[in-house]
């Protein structure tokens, strides 16, 4: 049985070819016969000039190569579309595909196989922007893909990428051409970051493996663009962080415009040279060339690096989600990953009436001020009885994907409000949320939504609800947890790192006696789920802990019931950041009431709930922090500047530094003042009392 690619790279690495388009542009071809009046078509060179084709992999195959490309970059909905013959992609891959399938056969020897690789390249649409629909893109790819596994390509390279959203429709919509073949092949994947640093819509490298990796792709590299030179930093970087091998493929330098058109100035033995460094000092398994590089540059390569090794790799794995544009991990340093509450339509009557008026821009400045205000996601739930939940998921998630850099955790109760988000946005989201309230079995929302999340990779809040509700106590809540978990894992092959655990929690704030141990049971099996599964998240919705009390009050119970359960392994709140207090600036008398309460530690004469409600009798926000404002003005001037710095306060700054001014120089309110200022917050950042936001108001004043 002759070795799969994938055996093959666990052993040595491989080499592909270079450019195939440059090679077929300097054929002597004519635009009637041989492309058929569609000038510029490769595609259509498969059929009519299968010699032609064929003779660009001879040529690679005898420079060395390991593996060629179909001659199908092309055969996908925009491209084909372009020459309004969208309907012949099946039949341009199928032949591009036996094409490199009888070539690479006639090449191949019993100590030496060579491989196919079907190429899909991006078309020039991207969903993201609007240009075609995620749908229409994923089924044309899945026709592009159906005709090259058929035709005999050994693997799938979706190339090129410059959109995350076509990407995934094109890695989507090639795994389903596989399962309705019923043949499994290796899936590569490249995106093309530009001389900018970041691919065409902005997307980090970091972004991009985040978003891909949990699709199910075999491999993940770059092409494209640049030459070697400016594709090292994003190499490096996946080298650290991917799980999966690597692969590369750049241009022969970056293209210099001359009289005659663009010229690559890397020489062969310059892009073997750096080859031979990606796969020595980064563990790159998949090597060749693209734009500009011929078979002389390929056999430079072979005749340096085949039966080469790739280098060892000791990826760090640092699980989180991404928006279009940036990686945000799970684990924050020192911190809990917040999640905006706010853009959600059951929660935020200004988002609600916002959203149902149909101002999409006020519901983005909702989402751009959580940004603001500390959120490392946004919860985006648009559930509202009566409306089209699909359409208004897709309206306001289109938005998101390109107006906020935040990432999205997706908040429906409907496995198709669900989908139609995940199918606008081409970073990684979180689902919120799955649970086992109607069963696990067939036709429950669990086993309709399941396939869903594990299709587009998502990350996914588990809810500790089964068949007889929701959990209450610690020991039912960890049973709960442990069942989903468990079939998460198994079933689903999710990594303990992509679920974040829902204890939930109801308000201890109604003084009904079967609510006052809520906040502790919560506690106790946050404590319990964290210890039985090592790298497990878990999120929590912190304000309903506090519901009915005033303003001021929740403020104080939601930032005490928060920390207790940070301290506890809570790794990501559902929050509004902005209102959410350190400990260090909380009343000692408040945050010792507040314990009580979350505690229930009543005793004789002593109800916690009460006092805590006496405390703040007619207390609101705004007096909260007038009176808090009062007693920083009658503080003495250096200590005065020294609490504005740790409370990240700068209403009044100006004329305090004025003051300052008068009496010592810059230097020394440098020195004596800011310095010290900054070592207490240094210091209650370390202690996990101060969150990340915090310190970043201490840095501004």
């Amino acid at each position: 049985m002759p070795t799969s690619l994938i055996d093959a790279l666990a052993n040595r690495i491989l080499i592909a070819d270079g450019a195939m388009g440059t090679m077929l542009q300097a054929a002597d071809l004519d635009v009637d016969d041989d492309f058929q009046g569609l000038e510029g078509c490769n595609e259509v060179l498969n059929v009519t000039r299968p010699d032609v084709v064929r003779g660009v992999h001879e040529a690679y195959l005898e420079a060395g190569a390991d593996c060629v490309e179909t001659n199908t970059f092309g055969t996908n909905l925009a491209a084909l579309g372009e020459y309004d013959i969208p309907h012949r992609i099946r039949e341009l891959a199928e032949a591009g595909a036996r094409i490199a399938r009888e070539a690479a056969d006639r090449w191949t020897t019993p100590d030496r196989p060579r491989y196919v690789l079907g190429s899909i390249g991006p078309g020039t649409k991207l969903p993201t922007l609007g240009h075609a629909p995620y749908a229409a893109l994923r089924d044309a790819y899945q026709e592009n893909a159906a005709g090259l596994i058929v035709g005999g390509a050994d693997a799938l390279i979706v190339e090129t990428c410059q959109d995350l959203l076509q990407t995934k429709a094109a890695v989507i919509g090639s795994r389903r051409a596989m399962a309705d073949i019923g043949r499994t092949v290796p899936l590569i994947c490249h995106v093309t970051v530009e001389t900018t640093g970041t691919m065409l819509l902005g997307s980090e490298i970091g972004a991009a493996l985040t978003a891909l990796e949990p699709l199910g792709i075999d491999l993940v590299g770059l092409n494209c663009a640049t030459g070697p030179a400016e594709m090292t930093e994003h190499l490096r970087y996946l080298s650290r962080h991917a799980r999966v091998p690597l692969s590369v493929m750049p241009n022969a330098g970056l293209p210099e415009l001359t009289a005659d058109g663009a010229r690559y100035p890397l020489t062969p033995d310059e892009l073997a040279e750096a080859l031979d460094r990606f796969v020595n000092e980064y563990g790159v398994s998949l090597i060749g060339g693209c734009c500009g590089t011929t078979p002389a540059h390929i056999r430079a390569v072979s005749d340096r690096l085949r039966g080469a090794a790739a280098g060892p790799r000791a990826p760090e794995v640092d699980p989180g989600v991404a928006s279009l544009y940036h990686h945000v991990p799970f684990a924050q340093d020192a911190s809990v990953l917040m999640v905006g509450e706010r853009t959600n339509a059951n929660g935020s009557k200004a988002f609600r009436e916002a959203m149902l008026a149909g101002d999409y821009q006020a519901c983005v400045e909702i989402a751009r001020s959580q940004a603001r205000d500390g959120s490392h996601l946004l919860d985006l739930c648009i559930d509202y009885v009566g409306r089209d939940g699909a359409q208004d998921m897709r309206e306001l998630a289109g938005r998101f994907a390109t107006a906020s850099t935040l990432p999205i955790m997706l908040d429906s109760t409907e496995p198709n409000v669900i989908e139609a988000g995940l199918e606008m946005l081409g970073g990684r989201c979180v689902v919120n949320s799955v649970n086992f309230e109607d069963g696990d079995g067939p036709g429950s929302r669990y086993a309709r939504v399941m396939p869903i999340v594990k299709e587009h990779g998502a990350a996914v809040v588990a809810l500790t609800i089964d068949e007889e509700g929701q959990a209450r106590t610690a020991e039912w809540k960890v049973r709960v947890a442990s069942r989903l978990i468990d079939d998460l894992t198994g079933r689903w092959g999710l990594s303990v790192s992509d679920i974040l655990v829902d204890c939930l929690t109801f308000p201890i704030s109604t003084g009904q006696e079967e609510t006052r141990r809520d906040a502790i049971e919560t506690i106790e099996a946050i404590r319990q789920i964290a210890r039985r599964y090592p790298g497990i998240n878990f999120t929590l919705g912190i304000s309903n802990v506090s519901f009915g009390l005033n303003a001021a009050a929740r403020q104080v119970l939601n930032s005490v019931f928060l920390h207790e359960c940070v301290q506890a392994g809570l790794t990501s709140a559902i929050v509004h950041a902005s209102k959410i207090l350190p400990m260090s600036k909380i009343p000692d008398e408040q945050r010792e009431v507040a314990l009580d309460l979350v505690y229930d530690r009543r005793r004789e004469g002593y109800d916690p709930l009460q006092r805590f409600i006496d405390l703040f009798e007619g207390v609101d926000a705004a007096s909260a922090r007038a009176s808090r404002a009062e007693e920083l003005a009658a503080l003495p001037l250096d200590e005065r500047l020294k609490r504005r710095i740790i409370d990240g306060e700068r209403n009044g700054l100006e004329a305090d530094l004025d003051l300052a001014l008068a009496e010592r120089s810059a230097l020394s309110i440098i020195n004596d003042i800011l310095l010290e200022g900054m070592k207490v917050v240094g210091e209650l950042f370390g202690s996990g009392q101060m969150q990340l936001p915090f310190v970043l108001q201490a840095a501004e004043v």
